[in-house]
C-alpha cells in the first residue's frame, strides 16, 4: 500500500498538475482532517441513494462503488482517501454544475469528476473493494456491475 509521499510520486506526471491547475476545479483538492470528516458524513448518507439514481447513466459504477469502499477504508493513504471523499461527496450533492435532475446531462460532470479521482488514486483501490463493490451493487441495486 502507497503511502501519502509515494501517491504523489507515483501519480502520472500528467494527473498532479491537472489536480492543482484545477482541470475539475478544486474538487479535488484532499482537504484537511476536518474537511475529510465532513465529506465522509456526507458521503455516508447519500452514496447508496445517488448510486440508485446514477447507476444508467455511468457507465463505470463498479470503480465508482469499488472507489466508495476505498475511501472508507483505514488502510489507504490519506491523500487518496481525500481525493476520492471530495469525488464521492461532488457526486452525492444533488445540485452541482449539471444538476442531476436533467434528464441524460445531470451526471456527466460528476462522471468526468469520479474518474478524475478513481485515475488519479487507481493504484491504493484493491481487490477486495472491487468484491465489496460486486455485494454492493447486487444487494443495493440487484444489477451486474461496469467498470472502465
Amino acid at each position: 500500500m502507497a503511502t501519502d509521499e509515494e501517491f504523489s510520486a507515483s501519480a502520472p506526471s500528467d494527473t498532479r498538475p491537472a489536480l492543482r491547475e484545477g482541470l475539475t476545479g478544486e474538487i479535488l483538492l484532499p482537504g484537511d482532517a476536518e474537511e475529510q470528516r465532513r465529506q465522509e458524513t456526507r458521503v455516508r448518507r447519500g452514496f447508496m441513494g445517488t448510486l440508485k439514481r446514477a447507476l444508467r447513466h455511468i457507465p463505470f459504477m463498479e470503480d465508482v462503488v469499488a472507489s466508495y469502499h476505498c475511501a472508507l477504508d483505514p488502510r489507504t493513504p490519506t491523500a487518496s482517501r481525500g481525493i476520492l471523499l471530495a469525488a464521492l461527496a461532488y457526486f452525492v450533492l444533488p445540485f452541482d454544475a449539471i444538476p442531476d435532475i436533467l434528464a441524460g446531462i445531470g451526471f456527466a460532470d460528476d462522471a468526468a469528476v469520479l474518474m478524475a479521482a478513481f485515475t488519479a488514486v487507481r493504484s491504493n483501490i484493491r481487490p477486495e473493494h472491487y468484491e465489496k463493490a460486486r455485494r454492493t451493487l447486487e444487494e443495493n441495486v440487484g444489477e451486474e456491475p461496469h467498470s472502465a
